[in-house]
């Protein structure tokens, strides 16, 4: 990896190595390390560009970019912490007892595009905050495939469940549900792919959903479960920490099996296609873009996710009995995918 900038900041006097903020942020600073060595691995030839910045108001970050390589047509992994005096809308109308605090948000966040239309897309991104007395751990991660094999959104959702389940065993239950809800194009009435893990405004208090759709699945299942016992700072921190770490093992068998399978323009054209999908939800649902923007962040950064190329086509619908229609018809509604066998016989 090559840097093209170095960052000079002046950092908050709460962000030493043995403070919460300080943990979380060389935590996040790791596994955005490890993630980038196993995916230059993985690609062979494509290499990472780091770029640092500063944000102005507090705070910056490493932006890592890779491109045009044996796998990965573009990709970026990134780091990030900022601070000050202004907390942004988004967080005042969640959390409205944490006005007229500073704030303090970390994370790392990730999104790989490849260039083969058989290896699927996938998101990551870890985060914390604090704001005064109030502070939480958020996050997920979700596979975005074009061409449909159950046997990786078993093996992704398997791989995520037992990270999850080493902290608690109700938390891949409501966590994956939630996902479901969180990465749905509602003007589409798809899901963006085969889900996987969502969280968010996790303190160790209350319910584990805490999302707005009080009658949905992972509502209704959560508020079933109850409200499990008062969950500590650090075992919320090593949750995060489990789940940041089953990345590589989750995603790597995956792109072995399915980078050697040859393609050709209609793959490729459907790939484009559905790349518009992504770009569609990150501009108008995801949560980190809209945070990132009302906290002015820096617009490069927050954009990585958006893929080099996309296209869209009026009115498109698959071809009947084809993968591309095997994709809508079943990948894109919720699926019990860790639970799924050879033997399982897809509705």
């Amino acid at each position: 990896m090559t840097a093209s900038t170095e960052t000079k900041k002046t950092t908050p006097l709460s962000l030493s190595l043995g403070s919460t903020q300080g943990r979380v942020s060389k935590f996040m600073q790791d596994i955005q390390d490890e993630i980038c060595q196993g995916l230059e691995q993985l690609d062979g030839i494509g290499k990472f560009k780091e770029d640092s910045w500063e944000r102005p108001g507090g705070g910056g970050g490493r932006s890592r970019v890779i491109r045009d390589g044996e796998v990965f047509e573009q990709g970026g992994v990134n780091f990030s912490q900022v601070w000050g005096d202004k907390l942004p809308p988004s967080i005042l109308a969640q959390r409205p007892e944490a006005e007229g605090h500073g704030f303090y948000a970390t994370g790392t966040s990730m999104v790989l595009h490849p260039k083969n239309p058989y290896v699927p897309t996938v998101h990551l991104n870890y985060r914390y905050f604090e704001a005064g007395p109030v502070w939480w751990f958020g996050g997920g991660i979700d596979l975005t495939p074009y061409y449909p094999y159950a046997e990786d959104a078993n093996h992704f959702h398997q791989t995520i469940k037992a990270a999850c389940d080493k902290s608690n065993k109700e938390y891949y239950p409501v966590f994956k549900r939630w996902c479901d809800e969180y990465f749905y194009l509602k003007h589409r009435q798809e899901m963006r792919g085969v889900g996987g893990i969502f969280f968010d405004y996790q303190d160790g208090q209350g319910e584990l959903y805490k999302g707005p759709d009080s009658q949905g699945p992972a509502a209704i299942y959560s508020q079933q479960l109850g409200i499990p016992e008062s969950r500590s700072w650090e075992s919320l921190f090593t949750f995060v920490q489990n789940c940041g770490k089953s990345f590589l093992p989750a995603y790597t068998p995956i792109v072995d099996r399915r980078q050697p399978i040859e393609y050709g323009d209609r793959e490729r054209n459907f790939q484009l296609y559905r790349r518009g999908r992504y770009v569609e939800f990150n501009l108008v649902y995801d949560r980190g873009t809209i945070f990132g923007l009302q906290t002015n962040g820096r617009t490069e950064s927050i954009l990585m996710s958006l893929p080099p190329l996309v296209r869209w086509e009026y009115g498109y619908s698959p071809e009947p009995n084809t993968p591309e229609a095997q994709l809508y018809e079943v990948f894109l509604k919720p699926y019990d995918w860790a639970n799924w066998t050879p033997n399982t016989h897809l509705v």
